[in-house]
């Protein structure tokens, strides 16, 4: 079903958004890897050297918007259709309310929320137009409850899920379709952590989150996807 569609994947360069690439490549979608480090061509060397083909890397900021335009004027220009964004790119940091600076408040916001923004306000023309598209944001579980130490990074959660669910009610008219996906404790390098580190052995794989964004987006025309909650059987999570 996903065969020979055009996705742009954002934080693309390693971790979640690096193995949503390989699944999407092997549904034989053709891709477009943003990142905001050169580490994002490598990336995309890495997956044409294992047999993926149609693959193009450019280095974005998804907080600038003229970044994001031009990743969406690249895309088209190479492919000429977008039927799949997803929003990856993301950062996060845990401290006490009183201890963050408010650099650090702005480029979480920056990037978690006006990042997610930017990215649905440049492809919904296009999408509106072929009526037809689908919208993903690698959210997090913290955008359904509150943690200590987090009110920066959990702010950004909620704005992204009340973001989300306005917009899927925009767009729904034009057969655009919005999801988040929302995991809990992730094996992964989010937040300066390690990936593969003994402590995370039970947590939630990037393989994990990856199959959830092609479940979401392989979904029938005529079903939405609206939320999926994923989380690690070892983590306490509050369902209220």
């Amino acid at each position: 079903m996903l065969k020979d569609q055009v996705a742009i994947i954002t934080g693309a360069s390693r971790g979640i958004g690096k193995e949503i690439a390989r699944q999407l490549a092997e549904q034989g979608m053709k891709l477009v890897l943003a990142g905001s480090s050169e580490e994002v061509h490598q990336t995309a060397e890495e997956l044409k050297k294992t047999g993926f083909e149609n693959i193009i890397s450019i280095q974005s900021d998804v907080s600038r918007e003229k970044d994001v335009q031009n990743l969406v004027d690249k895309t088209l220009a190479a492919f000429g259709q977008i039927d799949l964004l997803v929003n990856n790119a993301g950062v996060g940091f845990f401290k006490l309310t009183e201890e963050v600076s408010l650099d650090e408040w702005k480029k979480v916001f920056e990037v978690n929320v006006q990042g997610v923004f930017l990215g649905a306000k440049a492809v919904l023309p296009h999408m509106k137009k072929r009526k037809s598209g689908n919208i993903i944001t690698i959210s997090s579980d913290v955008g359904r409850y509150t943690i200590p130490n987090g009110a920066a990074y959990t702010a950004t959660k909620y704005a992204v899920q009340g973001f989300s669910g306005s917009l899927a009610q925009e767009v729904r008219e034009f057969g655009i379709r919005v999801g988040t996906i929302n995991p809990g404790m992730v094996d992964t390098y989010f937040a300066g952590s390690t990936q593969g580190i003994p402590e995370k052995e039970e947590w939630l794989k990037v393989e994990d989150i990856a199959k959830a964004v092609v479940y979401m987006a392989s979904a029938p025309q005529y079903m939405v996807v609206d939320e999926i909650i994923l989380h690690p059987l070892v983590q306490n999570y509050p369902i209220a």
